[in-house]
């Protein structure tokens, strides 16, 4: 006899979801993770580890005879200072321009957006010299009257604070505007029915709402000023222990096969930019997390 309640029971067949996955997917996921790994070691982690690797293969006496260098305290001095005006002045103008441009209806606005990426697809070499162009004192359309007044751009401090800040200029920008658009107008507007003024409604309203876009743009900010070379290296002159900033000093230390005050600048760089990124990111983190 033929057993019908064998027959009758339905065998376990893939589910839904089983039957959904493609064939091989487990596979060529670990694939498509294997070729992200090796691209981001080959450009990023292998690259900067060997920079702290031959910077510490020797011990600590010549970093730290590195770092007590006049000429390197001074490259990394001014290179902070530049990177801290460059971080002010792109705070500043930065949240303005994008409350400008995501609150605001105005002919040529578009033209604006457009321009604020420039910095970003032109060349810094050029960006250098576009400002040669403007700020020399010969003919230049801002240099010569500045000089009349006794105010020199090029060749010095307020040089490299304005390629450095030219540089940057975007990232605040381009890191606030998409918490601008998400957060919208409905509690801004609600502050103002109730006589809210403009400064109120945005330092209690907008500020708050936008804080973790302006943090994370003024740290991709300080990390893009304390690495630019080439703006810097055309308005600057590259005058050692006047104009010469943190990678100028790695380029000719490196030419000079002083390679261990290159490699110890060039690990004081990276390691700065690497700490700054990864507190802020834990710091978001924790702060998500609290507020949910």
């Amino acid at each position: 006899m033929v057993d019908t309640a064998a027959a009758d029971t339905p065998t376990a067949g893939p589910t839904l979801l089983q039957a959904s996955r493609p064939a091989g997917s487990g596979a060529g996921r670990v694939t498509r993770q294997a070729i992200v790994v090796v691209y981001l070691s080959a450009l990023v982690v292998i690259p900067v580890a060997l920079v702290f690797w031959n910077a510490f293969k020797d011990g600590l006496a010549p970093v730290i005879a590195a770092l007590t260098d006049p000429v390197v305290v001074h490259a990394l001095q001014l290179t902070l200072m530049a990177a801290l005006w460059s971080v002010v002045f792109n705070a500043i103008f930065g949240v303005a321009t994008a409350v400008l441009l995501v609150r605001y209806e105005f002919p040529g606005k578009r033209v604006l957006n457009a321009f604020i990426d420039l910095p970003l697809s032109v060349s810094p070499v050029v960006v250098g010299l576009s400002l040669v162009i403007v700020y020399n004192i010969h003919d230049g359309i801002l240099g010569k009257p500045l000089a009349a007044a006794g105010i020199h751009v090029l060749f010095s401090t307020p040089g490299i604070v304005l390629a450095t800040t030219f540089i940057s200029m975007p990232l605040v920008v381009r890191e606030v505007v998409p918490v601008l658009q998400e957060q919208g107008t409905e509690q801004e507007q609600a502050a103002s029915s109730l006589g809210a003024g403009g400064w109120t409604t945005f330092w209690r309203i907008t500020m708050p709402g936008i804080r973790w876009g302006v943090i994370y743009g003024v740290v991709l900010c300080f990390a893009r000023s304390i690495g630019e070379f080439g703006a810097v290296k055309v308005v600057s002159g590259n005058i050692t222990g006047k104009t010469q900033t943190a990678t100028l000093a790695v380029e000719q230390l490196y030419q000079n096969f002083n390679q261990t005050q290159a490699f110890t600048i060039a690990a004081v760089l990276a390691g700065a930019a690497i700490v700054i990124i990864s507190v802020v990111a834990t710091l978001r983190v924790r702060v998500e997390r609290r507020e949910s």
